[in-house]
């Protein structure tokens, strides 16, 4: 499109009759109408679809020749219209609560015409592009055929003032003809002035009527060279540009001047286009900058797109960031103007697919997370349904224990929306809440219980701790009545109990030692001080404590007798046979000793079995 407006149409040669034409005279006449119809195009604003479309007819269904220039950039103009309005439709749709996986783009009717219009369009300039070819071969033809006829009345010197009016009339006809192709046209106009030129230097006769049609000409091409040089004070330098080719092309169609005046006229209307062509040079040039300046702007908006599209997004909250990053991208893309037209189209073509990449990721994110919340609500459903299953239960324990699990597994069951979240949260926190408020109430008796139990313990206590320091008669007896006592008492509030075990297991230690206590009997009253804990364990802690025990008791009176018998075979006459015995009878006394205190702790458990029982 900038090509045809950019080219200089001055011709360079010094000698104004016989090269007025000689530079692009062909794309000067071809292209003066298409300059100003381009001038139109670069600023006409379309504002909606429907109006692009409305030009699109006319131009489908007139006279005219479609202009390239103007149908490339309807083109654009339509499809930046085109997506602008379908992404503000998509962004209307999710705003609106729509999901974005299942926005589906509706066939546009402007779009299906726009396409059909567009195909009239392409067809109609075949078929003007084939007709002018033709009508450019015919008026070659008929302007090489005037060539021929004034070269013929350059041949006849003698008839130059009676073929006058014939070559006149030859002149015209050259006028009135206009299009030819364009690689023949300064050959053409090149040998057309040189028979022209022959011929005005035959006219000696009639030299009265050829000063006076040289002065006409001078009159004629100064009235141009003024035009030309008011050009300047143009403001609107494509305009000026516009009426400067005109008159070119009045100027080349206008005969020749007094020999001696043609350089000087030529070189007065040169100068005066050289100011307008430089300066409609230095408009493109400046236009250029600007388009440039553009791309390289839109270039940098569509890495800013690309780089958001490829950054890691680790929630809903970094994609809704980056949305809103990437509209007010689009927003800046709106108020760039053009780039170079050659990539126009592609770089709006990179920015499209990019902001489709996003949106399109965007959309996937969305519906597996839509997924996740799918499945996470099932799970947390079943989580309900096994609280509410549970919530009136009164095995206090081992409920305790399941409702503290499934609180765990919701804690590791990732989010759900929260409209629905908060709804099952509630129902699961309900079932909670009313099974521990029931065990809570049952149990308020049991802790009055082991706040009484404490007490009591503590007076055992400091009965002991007086004991240390009176000891009295029957010491040890005293020391077991209050052991056992302590031993029967139940539990202690749990916070109170490691502090009160040291202090029960000081308090005995330092008994054992003023009163010399047995081993065994300290061993004895610390398992049984453990039973407790054993206990709480189970029955079926205890039971299979009580068959350990049973084995144990079982092994010794095993070799309790299998020591007695080897008893009865030593001669006890020798004095290493009486050494062997004694150390025989101490082994045995101490298996006895030891079997003992198995035994006591076997009753000791049967006796906390018989206790739970009662419970």
């Amino acid at each position: 499109m900038m090509d045809s407006q950019e080219k200089v149409l001055v011709p360079e040669e010094q000698n104004a009759e016989t090269t007025a034409g000689t530079n692009n005279s062909a794309v000067e006449e071809n292209n003066a109408a298409t300059a100003e119809t381009t001038d139109e195009v670069l600023k006409k604003v379309y504002k909606t679809k429907k109006e692009v479309v409305e030009r699109i007819k006319e131009i489908a269904h007139g006279n005219d020749n479609p202009e390239k220039e103007e149908i490339d950039n309807l083109k654009t103009m339509f499809y930046k219209l085109h997506f602008a309005e379908r992404e503000a439709e998509m962004k209307a749709y999710i705003e609106a609560g729509g999901e974005p996986e299942k926005y589906q783009i509706q066939p546009d009717e402007d779009e299906e015409v726009f396409k059909a219009e567009m195909g009239v369009i392409k067809e109609k300039r075949a078929r003007i592009f084939l007709e002018q070819e033709n009508l450019k071969q015919e008026n070659l033809k008929k302007k090489q055929e005037i060539i021929e006829k004034i070269k013929a009345l350059t041949t006849s010197p003698e008839e130059a003032n009676k073929s006058f009016q014939e070559f006149k009339a030859l002149q015209q006809e050259w006028k009135e003809i206009k299009l030819v192709p364009a690689e023949k046209a300064n050959e053409l106009w090149r040998n057309y002035q040189l028979y022209v030129e022959q011929f005005y230097d035959l006219l000696k006769l009639n030299s009265e009527a050829r000063e006076y049609d040289f002065k006409k000409n001078l009159e004629i091409k100064a009235r141009l060279c003024e035009a030309a040089e008011k050009l300047a004070e143009e403001s609107d330098v494509i305009s000026a540009f516009h009426q400067l080719q005109k008159l070119h092309q009045e100027f080349r169609e206008t005969g020749p001047v007094a020999k001696e005046l043609r350089e000087s006229t030529w070189a007065r209307f040169k100068a005066a286009s050289t100011v307008i062509n430089k300066r409609h040079q230095q408009h493109f040039e400046d236009l250029r900058a600007k388009e440039e300046e553009n791309l390289a702007k839109k270039t940098t908006l569509c890495e800013k797109v690309e780089a958001i599209t490829k950054e890691e997004k680790k929630g809903a909250a970094d994609w809704e960031k980056a949305t809103k990053e990437i509209i007010a991208i689009q927003a800046e893309w709106k108020t760039i103007g053009f780039a170079p037209q050659k990539m126009n189209v592609k770089i709006f073509e990179r920015f499209r697919i990019a902001c489709d990449g996003f949106f399109g990721g965007k959309a996937e994110y969305f519906k597996d997370l839509k997924q996740k919340f799918a499945e996470n609500t099932e799970k947390k459903k079943a989580l309900v349904e096994q609280a509410k299953a549970l919530q009136d239960s009164t095995d206090w324990k081992s409920t305790s224990d399941k409702l503290i699990t499934l609180q765990k597994e919701w804690k590791k069951i990732g989010v759900v929306p929260k409209k629905t979240g908060d709804l099952l949260w509630n129902e699961f926190l309900g079932a909670c809440n009313h099974f521990f408020e029931a065990r809570n109430a049952a149990n308020a008796g049991t802790k009055n219980e082991e706040r009484a139990n404490l007490e009591k313990k503590q007076g055992i206590i400091e009965q002991l701790k007086a004991l240390i320091e009176d000891a009295g008669e029957n010491i040890q007896e005293k020391v077991r009545s209050l052991t056992d006592e302590y031993n029967a008492t139940g539990h202690v509030p749990f916070k109170e109990k490691d502090r009160l075990y040291k202090e029960y297991h000081e308090v005995l230690d330092r008994l054992y030692k003023e009163l010399n206590i047995s081993a065994a009997r300290r061993r004895l009253d610390n398992f049984k001080n453990n039973l407790k804990n054993v206990a709480e364990k189970g029955s079926n802690a205890l039971d299979s404590e009580r068959a350990r025990l049973m084995r144990r008791y079982e092994q010794m009176k095993q070799e309790i007798q299998t020591y007695e018998n080897n008893l009865g075979f030593l001669n006890a006459a020798s004095k290493k046979g009486n050494s062997l015995i004694d150390e025989m009878n101490r082994k045995v006394q101490k298996l006895k000793d030891d079997m003992n205190l198995v035994y006591q702790k076997i009753k000791a458990i049967d006796a906390e079995c018989n206790e739970n029982e009662d419970k």
